[in-house]
């Protein structure tokens, strides 16, 4: 009857046998159903497999370094997508070799049902734990991921994580590691599908440790040394990590926090290093995330700048209406400084394409958010890319601060320099291979040809968005 599905067994609760207290206070409370039980930690096995998955570069290799030094592990199997073929995976052997271990190196991919299946049925030796250290980044924001892009992300982290659960599931593992990411648990602009992926570890640790199953899900933060996905990064994407407050790993602290993370009772432990000056920082601008903010004391007055008098609609009404374009400009070249990571913004010209200034589309999600903090307006999520310049942010703020104020006289001759400035923003290259370089010198042509447009022609367009324009300078080319 059981074979058949008729009948289940009660199900299992497990405790660790340091959490005995808090597991006979929930029988006590008559809150079980089924078995209650306790799990008995110990080290791994030096006569079984350690299966390292991402084992041939990166942090995998890392790992695998330090299971042979450190003895915790005399034999490895190191699975990768190329196996020997890896860059440095013979020299690696090698290393590993030459200090006692006995290592193989097979070319898996561990998210493919068939390929692991057959890996765990080769080995010569029991299985005595998993450290699943493999990952990919293929970072954009939420509504530019693309189904390719979350599979890329998903693939390699989830299926195989789930398919290491299931297949080992008749195995006595001593270990299951799951190099998770600290971005699961606080968020970070422009990772959206690899947070999720983490995040699905991290479920997958405390499901497997309530079955009584070893698992920890390490939600690992930054690390220093420039392997694998860490070596994909570039220098923005350093700046905005530091800028949150979280640290580089060194190497030798990375892997002392391994060991320890192991040998704390809890499916998911957080090895990060945080800079609590920043995340102060970020706090009292209402940037940091709430985990972190958290973590630190603020004045609540410092957080809510913009709804106390600091918005721009109040800064505005301070002065007269011919200093708001430089007043709101200052703020915005200001904000703009802090995410370039820049000192102050005297350096900036307010004239300059984001994109010029080493602006990325997680740039822009930041700069957008930090606006909207200090100016108390609800901004558009495209504002960048709407307005790729300083100038052209100032001159769509300034309305939306002041809705009710009547217009300045220069409020033509502005609107037509953002054009300008936006059309000049665009490398030549870039209209000659859209074709929109022929169409705009054909306007250009006509409108001489024809005498300067109507006062109504240029108000018209003046009241199409871009896309408007896009379509109507297509259709003069056809």
């Amino acid at each position: 009857l059981f074979a058949a599905g008729v009948l289940s067994h009660a199900p299992v609760r497990a405790w660790d046998v340091r959490r005995y207290a808090e597991a006979f206070r929930f029988l006590r409370e008559g809150r079980n159903t089924g078995k209650v039980v306790f799990t008995v930690p110990g080290p791994l096995d030096a006569d079984g497999a350690v299966l390292v998955t991402g084992g041939t570069g990166g942090l995998g290799a890392l790992v695998a370094r330090h299971l042979i030094m450190s003895g915790g592990a005399r034999h490895l199997v190191l699975a990768s997508r190329r196996g020997l073929e890896a860059p440095g995976a013979g020299e690696l052997v090698a290393e590993l070799e030459a200090a006692g271990g006995r290592v193989r190196v097979v070319a898996c991919d561990v998210a493919d049902r068939a390929q692991l299946t057959e890996l765990l049925g080769s080995l010569d030796v029991p299985l005595s734990g998993v450290v699943h250290a493999a990952g990919v980044l293929d970072d954009g924001v939420v509504t530019s991921l693309t189904s390719d892009q979350l599979d890329r992300v998903m693939r390699p982290k989830v299926d195989a994580a789930l398919l290491l659960d299931e297949l080992t599931a008749g195995m006595e593992l001593r270990s299951f590691v799951l190099f998770s990411s600290v971005a699961a648990l606080i968020g970070n602009p422009g990772q959206g599908n690899y947070a999720a992926a983490n995040a699905v570890l991290d479920a997958l640790a405390a499901r497997r440790r309530a079955q009584g199953r070893a698992a920890v899900s390490l939600a690992w933060g930054l690390w220093a040394v420039e392997t694998g996905m860490t070596g994909e990064l570039g220098s923005t994407d350093l700046t905005r990590l530091n800028r949150l407050g979280l640290q580089p790993l060194a190497t030798e602290l990375g892997l002392e926090l391994l060991d320890a993370a192991q040998r704390v009772d809890a499916a998911l432990v957080a090895p990060v290093q945080l800079d609590l000056a920043s995340i102060r920082a970020q706090a009292r601008e209402g940037m940091a995330p709430p985990l972190l903010a958290g973590l630190v004391r603020v004045q609540a007055r410092q957080t809510r700048a913009a709804s106390a008098g600091g918005s721009l609609a109040a800064r505005l009404a301070q002065v007269g209406p011919e200093d708001w374009e430089q007043v709101t400009l200052d703020l915005v070249t200001a904000q703009v400084a802090a995410v370039l990571g820049h000192a102050s913004a005297s350096s900036l010209d307010p004239g300059r394409a984001f994109k010029e200034l080493g602006f990325d589309s997680l740039s822009a999600v930041e700069l957008r958010n930090r606006l909207s903090q200090a100016t108390g307006l609800k901004l558009p999520t495209t504002l960048v890319f709407d307005h790729p310049t300083a100038i052209a942010v100032t001159r769509y703020m300034i309305p939306v601060a002041m809705p009710g104020a009547a217009p300045s006289s220069s409020s033509r001759s502005s609107e037509e320099n953002e054009i300008r400035e936006v059309l000049t923003s665009i490398p030549i290259g870039r209209l000659r291979a859209t074709g929109l370089l022929d169409a705009l010198l054909e306007l250009v042509n006509n409108a001489s040809e024809n005498g300067s447009p109507t006062e109504d022609s240029a108000a018209s367009i003046d009241d199409m968005d871009a896309a408007a324009l896009i379509r109507l300078t297509e259709e003069t080319a056809v």
